[in-house]
């Protein structure tokens, strides 16, 4: 067994004793390791004897991860294996369960402890259940692997309709990324269970769960920024912007409160905020904006990833983000953008989709 896997499984069985300590009428005792049932293998059985209550036999799968997908799949194995067991009651253990993957487990009568110190375990007059701790244990190389840019490129295409169909070949060559790295970013959405696959391929089923996620990783800091002030208004400034470069793109594309006007006309902003296409210097130097430490009223961005743009589109003459970009843009900013942000998700991405 592996050094890590001891550590987690140690760990697992302190947790699941630890949630028994504190009730007088219940005494735990652990039997057998690594049993071999119907369908696998139960890490570890233990005997809970309940005081005029009799004796429960509790069945623990330990996981590495608690993503709804994997949950399902060790709830399916022991309901398989637990009529072989008297008066069984099935416990999955994980570094930390969801929300989902705790109602799954809800569903089917099952429990579940993790290691934030979350739990529910419900065996006829002993009921136990602490929620509301957050995830210590967070997946950083998981969330890495999701939200990096190649990977965001591969999330853009398909939250442009989530309802449309998607073969791997076919969204590598959309999205401009390797078959490999659309694999991995399906894996990692399966496992979260945000995926519906059909004889036409897969499809995202469950954008907004997506887009929660994404917007607490999303990191605006990534692009290089400048601050700019000009003696204009800001639709002079927008214009301007919209003007084209020598290979007749538009200099630039707006984003942020400039881009959630266009969509959610409540919206009010005193800075333009825009995507340039060329160096920032060169922009502001062509209209003779001045960069400032404070007090600006233009910042323009030179985008990390081109992947910004996908989905960008034309308002009045004006090259405006996506409302997904606009919303990522938007979700950290203390200066009001969340409340912004949220006049989209209600407004334009909801009913979208």
């Amino acid at each position: 067994m592996k050094k890590n896997e001891s550590k987690i499984l140690s760990c697992a069985f302190a947790a699941v004793s630890q949630c028994f300590d504190d009730v007088p009428f219940c005494v735990l005792r652990w039997g057998r390791r690594d049993v071999p049932v119907v369908a696998g293998r139960i890490d570890r059985i233990g005997k809970l004897r309940i005081q005029n209550a009799g004796e429960r036999t509790l069945l623990l799968d330990v996981k590495k991860s608690g993503q709804p997908r994997i949950v399902r799949e060790a709830v399916n194995a022991l309901a398989r294996s637990r009529p072989s067991f008297k008066n069984a009651y099935g416990i999955i253990v994980a570094p930390f369960i969801s929300d989902a993957a705790a109602e799954i487990l809800k569903a089917e009568g099952m429990g579940y402890v993790d290691f934030a110190g979350n739990c529910r375990l419900c065996l006829g007059k002993v009921y136990i259940e602490k929620t509301g701790q957050s995830n210590p244990f967070t997946e950083k190389r998981d969330l890495r692997s999701l939200y990096f840019p190649k990977a965001e490129r591969i999330l853009r295409a398909l939250m442009l309709d989530p309802h449309a169909f998607w073969r791997v070949t076919a969204l590598a060559e959309f999205a401009d990324v390797s078959l490999g790295q659309v694999s991995n970013v399906k894996k990692l959405l399966s496992a979260r269970e945000w995926l519906q696959s059909g004889s036409s391929g897969f499809s995202l089923a469950q954008p907004e769960a997506l887009l929660a996620e994404w917007s607490v990783a999303y990191r605006f800091t990534r692009n290089r920024v400048g601050n700019f002030y000009a003696m204009a208004s800001i639709d002079e400034i927008e214009r301007a912007i919209a003007g084209k470069s020598q290979k007749d793109k538009p200099l630039g594309t707006l984003t942020a409160f400039s881009a959630a006007a266009r969509f959610a006309p409540a919206v009010r902003y005193q800075r333009v905020s825009a995507y340039v296409n060329n160096p920032m210097e060169a922009v502001a130097e062509k209209f003779g904006w001045k960069r400032v430490a404070s007090g600006s009223n233009i910042s323009l961005i030179e985008p990390y990833d081109q992947g910004v743009l996908i989905d960008s589109r034309e308002s009045n003459g004006i090259q405006v983000v996506s409302p997904l970009q606009a919303y990522l843009d938007l979700h950290g900013n203390v200066a009001r953008g969340e409340e912004a942000a949220e006049a989209l998700l209600r407004e334009v991405l909801r009913p979208s989709w």
